[in-house]
């Protein structure tokens, strides 16, 4: 008789745990909020990136934005920020961090800040032979801080859910092996017998054969309100960029212009706020080398391609009222391929002679790069980070990925899908896998844009998947169960 009662008294505390944990779980809510805060410069004219030589740009062609989410699970926070320009520092991400923790206690480590990679905005990090402008990337920087600050007092109960689209009409590889000797060359690129080339045209006949493979995945992350109506939209494309005239955020803002229109979200209050990510497109752009012309395309076509993939996929998405944000980042240190004392001696000579100490041309260029390097550390630190939502993954990798990197990261990943983030949270390069280094070329080629240790790509996945099987990992409570 005492057994039976001692079976009853467990039976009914695990029925009473099993309503009181679903009771529980009905009762979290997960927040969002989302924010749209222009940074188009005020003060003209203003040096453009994205060139070997510098650029200045006098005239608006369409604004600038710093495009950002926040999401609350009750028991933390994430903030994601995506902005329209080329590239941003580890220092500047940091301080907009340290700027948006002052004002909404979200911690460093769960805020990524990334940049689009328009190569008409401007510059705000030192590259090549275009210097920033220092006032400009003060006031982005504020901006920014500002932005995420807005998003989260926006913050209101939400839903959330996640697919994957597909455009393989605007990426493709633009590099190349090439017939022994006809690869282009640079004297002080640290390479030797390049047989890679980028964009080598469409009927050169020493073209062999592209060199790597690229990710044409249109991921998204939709958050809406807990009826339905939209609040913001992350979405993630390997393409390079298109091309726009400065100052422009190209492409990007094409997306987020057409995606709202699509899924009806034009006249949202608070404003919807669409982002698009830039994904692993350090080898890849919109061109085609395999046509014997080129084929017709601009900001405006692939926007609406990419666009048109996104809400293919948006239509398939699956919401959930609430799921655990996980999020972890680990710091790397990298070394960094330094010149030698002759290069270095044979560099200065060419300097010497620059009017002003200004290239103008590649190879003058890639000569003050020589310089430069030698007088800056011999390593960096770089800021890798990874964060679940339910049980999707995104990385942020703070340099220009390959394609093949991103596809071995998201065949690895234990959270699927998983989608990568570039250029975020700072700025170390190109980094191409170690077999892509043996080849040569413009990536390859030593400079501020391409420094990193010919290991730094094996070593950025491994650290990479470390932390995504870290946060797939992270014990939480997770209902996931969809929305009515």
């Amino acid at each position: 008789m005492k057994t039976l009662f001692a079976w009853a008294i467990v039976v009914a505390t695990l029925v009473t745990t099993t309503f009181s944990s679903e009771a529980a779980d009905e009762d979290r809510t997960l927040r969002a909020g989302a924010f749209a805060i222009d940074i188009t410069p005020t003060q003209l004219p203003v040096p453009i990136s994205g060139g070997i030589l510098p650029q200045f740009a006098s005239q608006v062609h369409d604004p600038l934005h710093a495009r950002c989410l926040v999401l609350d699970d009750g028991q933390g926070q994430v903030a994601i920020a995506i902005v329209d320009i080329l590239l941003l520092s580890r220092e500047q991400a940091d301080k907009a961090k340290e700027l948006v923790g002052q004002t909404t206690g979200i911690p460093a480590c769960r805020i990524l800040i990334a940049a689009t990679h328009t190569h008409s905005a401007p510059a705000v990090m030192a590259a090549h032979a275009t210097d920033p402008d220092l006032d400009y990337a003060e006031f982005m920087v504020a901006q920014i801080a500002k932005g995420i600050t807005r998003a989260h007092k926006n913050l209101q109960p939400a839903r959330i859910g996640w697919a994957m689209g597909q455009d393989d009409k605007n990426v493709f590889c633009r590099r190349y092996l090439m017939q022994p000797g006809t690869a282009a060359t640079n004297p002080f690129g640290g390479t030797k017998d390049d047989r890679a080339q980028m964009n080598p045209g469409h009927n050169n006949p020493n073209k062999i054969s592209r060199t790597g493979p690229v990710d044409t995945d249109v991921a998204l992350l939709s958050i809406q309100t807990r009826d339905g109506q939209p609040i913001a939209l992350l979405s993630n494309y390997s393409t390079h960029y298109v091309g726009a005239p400065a100052i422009s955020a190209d492409y990007f803002a094409v997306f987020c212009d057409r995606i709202t229109e699509m899924i009806g979200a034009a006249d949202a209050s608070p404003p919807f706020v669409a982002m698009l990510s830039n994904g692993t497109s350090g080898d890849a752009n919109c061109i085609d080398f395999e046509r014997s012309e080129r084929r017709q395309f601009d900001r405006f076509t692939v926007g609406e391609d990419v666009a048109r993939a996104a809400f293919e996929a948006y239509q398939t998405i699956c919401y959930y009222d609430w799921v655990p944000l996980v999020a972890e980042q680990r710091m790397l240190t990298l070394d960094v391929r330094m010149p030698s004392d002759t290069e270095v001696a044979e560099a200065k000579a060419v300097v010497a002679q620059l009017p002003e100490g200004r290239p103008r041309n590649i190879i003058e260029s890639y000569a003050r790069e020589t310089v430069l390097l030698s007088q800056m550390p011999s390593s960096h630190e770089l800021k890798l980070q990874a964060i679940r939502i339910g049980r999707l993954g995104i990385t942020a990798l703070p340099v220009e990925a390959f394609g093949s990197t991103g596809l071995e990261i998201k065949r690895r990943s234990p959270l699927t899908p998983t989608f990568n983030i570039s250029l975020a949270n700072g700025y170390f390069g190109y980094v191409p896998p170690p077999d892509q280094h043996a080849l040569g070329g413009y990536t390859t080629w030593r400079a501020r844009t391409s420094m990193l240790e010919v290991q730094a790509e094996p070593k950025i996945v491994a650290t990479t998947l470390e932390l995504l099987e870290s946060v797939a990992n992270r014990r939480v409570d997770e209902p996931l169960r969809p929305s009515p």
